[in-house]
This record gives C-alpha cells, sequence and structure tokens, in this order.
C-alpha cells in the first residue's frame, strides 16, 4: 500500500541490496563515524551524516525517507534535491568559517544555508516547508558571549526575514539537537500544498518564548499535518521535551522528564484529531548515554512492543533537559 502523505519512514541499521530498494528521496546516516558510502544509496540521492552516537543498537544508523511514486534528482546552489510530484527533499551542509565584528561562523553559516535553502524552494516551486532538522556542534557552549543555540536562532530568524518567510504562526516543524562535531547539517521535507500547523495547549508556542531564552524566539510549531490529495495524513511532531508552558520541568529526573514529553506528544494527537501514541514512529536523543534505560523504561511502558523508536546520544537545547523525543505518524505504509 502506498505510504500515508506520499511518504515513507525507514529505520535501518543494515544498508540491504541496493537493487531491492523503492525510490529513495534522501538518506541520514547516524553514528560515531557516519559513512555514506556505506548507504548504498545511488550518487544522485540527497544524503548528509551526522555525528551523533547510536544508543542500544549497531551503527550506523539509516533513516530513509522513500517516496510512493517516481522520484527526480536534482540541486540548487548547495541544496541536493529529491521530489515526486507533491514533495520535496532537501540536504545541505554548512562549514563553520572564521568569525567577523558582527557574526559568528555558526551565525554565518546557519543564515547562509537558510538562504540556500528558501532559494531552492522558490525555484522549484515547493514553496512550503513541512519539517526541518538541524544539527549542530556544541549547541549548549556559549562562544562570542552567547550560547550556539541562541546564535543559530538569531540567524535563522534573520535568514527568514530576509526572504520574506514568516518566523512565527505559519513555520515548520522543527529539531534542533546538539552533535558531536562536524559541519552544521540540516535536511527538511517541502510541499506544494500548506500543511497544517498544529500547536500544544500545554506549551507556549516556541516562537513567542519571552526574551529570557534569547534575543530571537525559535521559529518553528509543534507538529505539522500533511494531508494527500490523494487520501492519506502524515504527521511530523517537531523536537519534545519535558515543557510545560515555557518552562522546564522535573530538571535532573530523566524518568520524569520523559513521562512529561509524552503527555506533550499526547496533547499533539489530540489537537491534530487523529493517531495513537502507539501508532508513531520514534527518534529519541537522550543527553547522557546513562540515562538510556531509564528512557527506554518509560518509553516501553507507555508505547508497547510495536512502536518504532530509535535513540541516540545528543546535547539538546537546554541544558536541564534530559530528554527530546521527535515522532512522525502515518509514514509506515500501513
Amino acid at each position: 500500500m502506498s505510504p500515508a502523505g506520499g511518504v515513507r519512514l525507514e529505520y535501518l541499521q543494515a544498508a540491504g541490496p541496493p537493487d531491492a530498494r523503492p525510490a529513495t528521496l534522501g538518506l541520514a546516516v547516524y553514528g560515531t563515524h557516519p559513512d555514506l558510502k556505506g548507504s548504498g544509496e545511488g550518487a544522485q540521492v540527497p544524503q548528509v551524516a551526522v555525528h551523533m552516537p547510536v544508543l542500544g543498537a549497531p551503527e550506523p544508523l539509516l533513516e530513509r525517507w522513500v517516496a510512493a511514486g517516481a522520484v527526480r534528482y536534482g540541486h540548487c546552489g548547495a541544496v541536493r534535491m529529491a521530489h515526486t510530484e507533491t514533495l520535496l527533499f532537501g540536504a545541505l551542509q554548512a562549514e563553520e568559517r572564521a568569525a567577523s565584528a558582527q557574526r559568528s561562523g555558526l551565525e554565518a553559516a546557519t543564515e547562509w544555508a537558510y538562504r540556500q535553502i528558501h532559494a531552492a524552494l522558490e525555484a522549484s516551486g515547493y514553496a512550503h516547508l513541512v519539517r526541518v532538522w538541524n544539527y549542530l556542534p556544541r549547541i549548549n557552549i556559549a562562544t562570542h558571549g552567547l550560547e550556539r543555540y541562541r546564535q543559530f536562532n538569531i540567524a535563522r530568524a534573520r535568514a527568514l526575514i530576509a526572504c520574506g518567510r514568516r518566523v512565527s504562526g505559519n513555520v515548520p516543524a522543527a529539531s534542533a539537537l546538539g552533535c558531536a562535531d562536524g559541519p552544521l547539517v540540516i535536511y527538511f521535507l517541502a510541499a506544494r500544498a500548506a500543511p497544517r500547523f498544529i500547536e500544544n495547549p500545554r506549551q507556549m508556542s516556541a516562537y513567542h518564548y519571552p526574551p529570557e531564552y534569547g534575543e530571537r524566539a525559535p521559529s518553528f510549531s509543534r507538529a505539522t499535518l500533511l494531508e494527500r490529495p490523494a487520501g492519506g495524513t502524515a504527521l511530523f511532531i517537531s523536537g519534545t521535551s519535558s515543557i510545560v508552558g515555557h518552562r522546564t520541568l522535573h530538571a535532573g529526573d530523566p524518568a520524569a522528564q520523559t513521562r512529561e514529553t509524552l503527555t506533550n506528544i499526547e496533547a499533539l494527537l489530540a489537537a491534530a484529531g487523529r493517531f495513537s501514541l502507539g501508532s508513531l514512529a520514534y527518534k529519541v536523543y537522550v543527553r547522557d548515554a546513562q540515562d538510556l534505560p531509564v528512557v527506554r523504561r518509560e518509553l516501553d511502558a507507555v508505547l508497547g512492543p510495536h512502536a518504532a523508536r530509535v535513540y541516540l546520544q545528543a546535547d539538546v537545547c537546554r541544558a536541564d533537559l534530559a530528554v527530546e523525543i521527535e515522532a512522525a505518524g502515518g509514514c509506515d505504509g500501513s
């Protein structure tokens, strides 16, 4: 059966025979030493390598996005792309150069990358960003007098404004995590039709966070819902943590933070009006690898045996957050 929403998500620890693959939109390879050559995918497929250790499973972890129909490949500027009639996957990376008096190397890389992304969307006709993944090293470290995550938010907002894009309201679902090293890595899904943008009634919208969280608030929606004209719906839940209102809860207690995070995901499912916790595929970011058994036990108790889940070691955007969870629904081909 065709993937709901026109796309299927697969998490794999083995590449498999290249001639057995369906049409691949894009691939992200995670691990301590991720190797794109070992993915087995063709050179035309947009691929990124994320230096992020896999927890509780062999490396590398392959995250593959598979299309329901024919796929065409190409590029626009620095963005490598694959697209169907309705959906586009794009990927790029940006090296940090020397800082200037006006901005850090990360700010320059982020602004350049987002300008590249929106130029590619404009040129290709897939105007609506649906879901974005951002991975940057040393996310919680302060340089140039400012935490790097805050530098990223400033630069992203600057690029969005320059490109005539919104920084609040109808903005894509997104995640921003700290990886071990390497360049800024971004990959994304975009569509010709606008998704439905979903907020969590238990949380302040991230783009309305007060100034204590930075000069520029993060520009993302809590989730997006993409409906396919021929039927089927895909749900993309942003990186979600133990935040109620705009405050972190249960600092120092990874078990309680995991439970609070699942409560926030349940609230998003209620707002979306469909899907269940057990029907989603989860990517779980754990700050401290020693917390994996605790986090896994909490998830197993709630999700049951059938929900797909993978675990990665990553720095979360707030230093007092031990875990962040993102999820996708309607992307299993059922």
